[in-house]
């Protein structure tokens, strides 16, 4: 029989070294003849990316030497970072951001001249065209972090050529198998690209360029050429990113239309989400009411959906005639790397690591719909996935509930995924509920369910994770009384908006690297997102009086939770100095406040010490507030009531 154990305290084998140890963080699959690629981040070797190949027999090899990081910095969140053609891989390495080529059984060789500034000049989202290469550029040419020109140019026998220039951001340089017309995507401030892009076409013989797709109110990406000259795209004009094609001179027409998103919000460059195979058969990822599966769309137009364990899909390659490569994980399961073919098999090329636990530790995630209101006040519907603790050797008291973590996405266009995270399981196996809100403004539900967060940042998430909350308080889930908000990025955000509220559900708070200024955000960040806020909130300074209102640093009159913040030193997108300003502000006002601050690490997390550190002093902080014992390295919360 399970042990009687408080809530939080439940003894468990998911220990932060498990969360990081032979911890892969896998994406990127890629196809080459018989072989198969595929990127790994490891945290346990500093978080550098290796790339990995499999060959037929089932031999995998690490490529890269040591000292070698297979990872790009172009929007700052990377993406696309690496290629192969003929067993020769192309790779932007993290030191220096230059490109380099690595022939089978040689050394990487850089291609791109050493810039005059370090990191200067960055390369993504390569596209091999004969005897040269197709790369996205980002030069950084000014003290600024928004002096930077996207640029698509032509690398061939060391010499770099402009092709496409001016556009605020290019995309997705791809060369028709004729050779004659290149594709892209681009698009401007203050648009991002889920916004509105446009996908555009230049004849290389004449010069002609010409529009194609996109514009105002359309998302198109992933552009893919096909042997018989056709190119497919995927376009959210019907409020979905669904899957279209385009043949030169003739109209476009729809290949897959469904009321599920094929396309993710593109964050990161290089992303695969369909593959066609020879025959005119399609495989594609589909997302519909918080998960992720595989469809077939026959040549006759038929759809067939996949009996498939998978509940969120990565990345989707052709393989074969009749099969794909994806990554893909389920609800109790990481991702790995697998073979599917259009009748449903499976072959595992490399399997989820083996957590050596039993699964009765492991939650299972629910979907749950519970009722919001919108800006107005009239009431709106929004999603989650709530994980109930999971522990089969301990049980809390009689009559008690377990203390919840409302878990904030960032993005803010991102999604909960209902794959295995560790992570998450660190927190249930102890006792905790875990829910991971879809608010208004989430991937996965279609474009008006994204756009509801236009204008309305800080205020429809807000009002998403405290119903979130009280919800699953008031149907005897959770203990009311002990309700916490976590996010990183903009789900820190979120979170300090959150506790910023006089009326606020909850008791305790984690802060990871999240925004505490508005106004310092829009004038002290990089490129990619400088503008993001003019959707999300308003122009700027036009809207200052919007900026400030919203901004947690103006409130911390109203802040009496106590809260944790988490911060990477180097991080380029939330400056440091925006976690420093709400913690100061916390102390002056002798509110209980905790801060790590990570030497060498960015946007996220990486390095495995770290990682560990940050989790058990996120225990170590709620177990101080919540009144529960822990075995975990303690960390010091400043001004708590002992």
């Amino acid at each position: 029989m399970p042990t009687v154990t408080p809530f939080g305290s439940w003894p468990t084998p998911i220990s932060s070294e498990l969360v990081v140890a032979a911890a892969v963080r896998v994406s990127g699959a890629r196809t080459d003849g018989d072989a198969v690629y595929w990127a790994e981040g490891r945290p346990s070797e500093g978080g550098r990316t290796q790339i990995v190949r499999r060959d037929p027999d089932g031999t995998t090899t690490d490529l890269l030497p040591e000292g070698f990081d297979a990872r790009t910095a172009v929007h700052e969140y990377g993406g696309g970072a690496w290629w192969v053609r003929g067993g020769v891989v192309w790779f932007a390495n993290w030191a220096d951001q230059r490109l380099y080529r690595l022939a089978p059984g040689g050394e990487p060789e850089p291609l791109t001249p050493e810039p005059a500034t370090p990191r200067a000049d960055r390369y993504a989202d390569g596209f091999v065209a004969g005897d040269s290469l197709l790369l996205v550029r980002e030069r950084h040419e000014g003290p600024k972090a928004t002096d930077v020109r996207n640029e698509i140019v032509r690398l061939s026998g060391g010499e770099v050529e402009v092709l496409v220039t001016g556009p605020d951001f290019v995309t997705s340089p791809k060369l028709s198998p004729d050779g004659v017309r290149l594709v892209w995507i681009q698009w401007n401030h203050p648009s991002m690209p889920w916004d509105d892009t446009v996908l555009m076409g230049r004849n290389l013989e004449n010069g002609d360029e010409a529009y194609i797709a996109g514009g105002p109110g359309e998302s198109v990406m992933e552009p893919q050429w096909q042997p018989d000259g056709s190119l497919w795209f995927l376009s959210d004009r019907t409020g979905w990113w669904n899957l279209y094609r385009w043949v030169p001179g003739q109209d476009i027409t729809p290949v897959v239309v469904l009321d599920a998103e094929i396309g993710v919000p593109a964050w990161q460059l290089g992303t695969s989400r369909y593959a066609v195979l020879p025959g005119g058969r399609v495989v594609f990822a589909r997302w519909s009411k918080g998960y992720d599966g595989l469809a077939v769309r026959e040549p006759n137009g038929e759809y067939v959906e996949l009996d498939l364990p998978f509940s969120a899909i990565g990345s989707v390659a052709p393989y074969g005639i009749g099969s794909v490569v994806v990554v893909a994980g389920t609800p109790t399961e990481e991702p790995g790397v697998h073979v599917v073919s259009v009748d449903g098999d499976v072959e595992t090329l490399h399997a989820p690591r083996d957590l050596g636990i039993d699964d009765g530790y492991l939650s299972v995630p629910q979907a749950v719909s519970f009722p919001s209101t919108d800006p107005a006040g009239e009431p709106r519907t929004s999603h989650a996935l709530f994980y109930p603790p999971a522990n089969p050797e301990h049980e809390g008291p009689e009559g008690a509930l377990p203390p919840l973590l409302v878990v904030i996405h960032g993005g803010p266009t991102a999604a909960a995924l209902p794959v295995l995270s560790v992570a998450v399981q660190y927190w249930t196996s102890r006792g905790f509920g875990v829910v991971d809100v879809n608010y208004g403004g989430s991937t996965g539900f279609g474009r008006a369910y994204r756009e509801q967060l236009k204008g309305a940042w800080g205020i429809v998430d807000v009002a998403d994770c405290l119903a979130a909350a009280r919800y699953l308080a008031a149907t005897g889930r959770v203990d009311g009384e002990r309700l916490a908000i976590r996010g990183g990025s903009a789900g820190g955000y979120t979170t300090l908006a959150a506790l910023a509220r006089p009326d606020t559900p909850f008791s305790a708070g984690a802060d990871h690297f999240g925004v505490a200024d508005l106004e310092a955000l829009a004038a002290d960040t990089h490129k990619f997102e400088s503008r993001y806020l003019d959707g999300l909130v308003g122009p700027y300074p036009a809207a200052r009086e919007t900026y400030v209102e919203r901004s947690p640093i103006h409130h911390v009159a109203d802040f009496h939770t106590p809260l944790i913040v988490l911060q990477g030193a180097e991080d380029a997108i939330v400056p440091p100095n925006q976690s420093e300003a709400i913690v100061n502000a916390l102390r002056e006002r002798k509110v209980p406040v905790a801060y790590l601050l990570f030497e060498g690490e960015q946007h996220g997390f990486r390095k495995a010490e770290n990682i560990t550190r940050a989790l058990d002093a996120e225990l170590s902080f709620y177990s101080q507030v919540f009144r529960f014992a822990t075995d975990v390295e303690p960390v010091e919360v400043e001004n708590l009531p002992r």
